[in-house]
């Protein structure tokens, strides 16, 4: 019952993973391998500021609960008040000067200027919004509570606006939490930083309570609100395990295989493909800007390890690619196909496609072995062959074999109506003498020919940065001819090169575009700009959106600072 047959549907043999074993299917309701939540305290403190919310919509509703609820309050200021002495009044007003407009002021600015410094920019925009969020939500409830502060009792400090709920607690809250999230690496020190933030409100709040700024029940729904806001949005828009605060050097979209993430890869590639993983490694991570890249070793069933290549996917890269695609539009025009992604999966979808789309005809890229869910909707992983003993091209030595299966690829590639859209150091591998090629993603079906040319400019720079340039020219005339080659180097202008490519170019010191376009006839430069009704209005779009939020940061800022 539980054999699993070879063959395929219709006795056709099946591709399956080398060392696979038989896969899991996970039953409905059980989680996924990483499940996407805010956390323990997360959901401990939303539940707070829920219940605040109902207890305070109760008493506001029905009289004899406010008259209670009035009546404790009092009473509990009363009864603080009669323990107080000078040297405990003086600590007291030292204590609630941390919640001063001032302080907090200083501490935001210090906050948005260290995130300036170390470009941490999406931290950077969450920490702006939920300073807004908290500070508006605080000013609308006041507004609507009303509740003055109690009577018959002195107050001994500063105090402007309704009571409930504090604002002074709420804004220093939202401060320190975003410290907290955009500044404290994840562990022991945010953990330690955590209990200090609680140990602060704490004693910020019981400070105003002392000087009677504050009732007990006004300083605690300042502090939830606070704290219960600051961590679902930080945890919501800037996880951990997608933008973890480090202080070491990497791009952004390069994720953290380590933790709770490098468990659940593991669980998933057993679960899903069958494959028994004992190392998870990132990979090329200089040469990749859109996915987390990872050699993955792997165990067979005769107890020998190998490797196999994965590529990591999440949410984030489809938003940065959308922005890309955007960016692009605006500034370039719609020099090709530029339509955003949607989902993620529609990502891992798409290369799985285009790897076995090239399989099928016969290019050497590597075998797709099949794709795994990390977290539903939010990050995926793609699973491939890799290439043992492959070196970058960039790295390699490069000989008349390696120039001529590059121009021959092109070729091919031309030939099946396909484009790369990629072809740099970092995505040609040479093994064994012979070239490879990977990182098929932007690889498309029936390309523009502006599009078919670049790839040909691109791959004669990448074989002429490891030799030279008439030895490549004179390789590339067996396959195309001089018209075509000179219509390749009219078209490769800057965008149409990676940022890889244009790197070594520069740090080559040899003119190489310089040395193509002389060896091939001239022709006029290929214009790069398209202009469109949707390039124009989406600019509009953009620029209208951008300006209106920054009046909003700034209006909003300058009215809750």
């Amino acid at each position: 019952m539980n054999e699993r047959p070879e063959e395929g549907i219709g006795g056709r043999a099946r591709r399956l993973v080398p060392g696979r074993q038989r896969g899991r299917r996970r039953p409905s309701g059980e989680p996924p391998a990483l499940p996407h939540a805010i956390g323990r305290s997360g959901r401990l403190w939303l539940a707070g500021a829920f219940y605040s919310a109902v207890f305070v919509a109760v008493v506001l509703a029905f009289g004899p609960f406010l008259r209670a609820a009035e009546a404790w309050d009092a009473a509990q200021l009363r009864f603080v008040a009669g323990l107080r002495g000078p040297r405990l009044t003086d600590a007291a007003l030292l204590v609630n000067g941390l919640a001063s407009p001032w302080v907090i002021r200083g501490l935001r600015w210090a906050t948005i200027g260290t995130l300036l410094v170390f470009r941490r920019w999406r931290h950077l925009l969450v920490y702006l919004l939920a300073l807004i969020a908290v500070e508006v939500a605080a000013y609308q409830l006041s507004l609507v509570i009303g509740r003055p502060r109690s009577l018959g009792v002195e107050i001994l400090a500063g105090w402007t606006g309704y009571s409930m709920p504090s604002r002074p607690l709420a804004s220093l809250a939202i401060t320190l939490i975003g410290i907290a999230y955009t500044l404290v690496v994840p562990g022991r020190w945010r953990s330690a930083s955590k209990w200090t933030i609680a140990v602060v409100i704490g004693l910020v709040g019981l400070a105003r309570v002392y000087l009677a700024v504050d009732q007990p029940s006004s300083a605690w729904f300042g502090a939830v609100l606070g704290v219960a806001g600051g961590v679902a949005i930080f945890r919501w828009f800037v996880p951990n395990d997608v933008f973890p605060v480090s202080y070491r050097r990497g791009k952004a979209a390069h994720l953290d295989v380590g933790g709770r993430r490098g468990e659940a890869i593991v669980r998933a590639l057993r679960d899903q493909l069958g494959l028994e993983v004992v190392q998870v490694k990132p990979i090329g991570l200089e040469g990749s800007g859109g996915s987390t890249p990872l050699r993955l070793r792997v165990r067979q069933d005769d107890g020998s390890e190998r490797y196999v290549f994965a590529k990591l996917y999440a949410k984030s890269h489809v938003r940065a690619d959308r922005w890309y695609k955007t960016g692009r539009t605006i500034l370039y025009g719609a020099l090709e196909d530029e339509s955003p992604f949607q989902t993620v999966r529609r990502f891992v979808e798409y290369e799985d496609y285009t790897l076995r789309l090239l399989q099928d005809g016969g290019f050497p890229t590597p075998e797709a072995y099949g794709i795994v869910e990390i977290t539903p909707e939010r990050e995926y992983m793609i699973v491939m062959e890799f290439f043992d003993g492959a070196v970058e091209l960039g790295e390699a030595e490069v000989d008349e074999t390696v120039i001529d299966e590059g121009l021959r690829l092109v070729r091919d590639l031309w030939d099946a109506g396909l484009a790369h859209r990629d072809i740099k150091p970092a995505n040609l591998m040479v093994q064994d003498g012979h070239l490879r090629l990977i990182d098929v993603f932007f690889v498309q079906v029936r390309p523009s020919p502006w599009r078919q040319a670049v790839d040909l400019a691109n791959m004669m720079l990448v074989l002429a940065l490891r030799s030279e340039a008439p030895a490549v020219y004179a390789y590339a005339l067996r396959y195309f001819t001089e018209d075509e080659i000179a219509e390749a180097f009219a078209a490769a202008r800057g965008v149409a090169s990676p940022t890889q490519l244009r790197a070594h170019l520069k740090a080559d010191g040899r003119n190489l575009l310089a040395e193509f376009r002389a060896l091939a006839p001239a022709r006029e430069p290929v214009a790069i700009q398209r202009w469109s009704v949707r390039r124009i209005l989406l600019t509009i779009g953009v620029a209208f959106g951008a300006f209106f939020v920054v009046g909003m940061i700034v209006g909003n800022w300058t009215a809750f600072t």
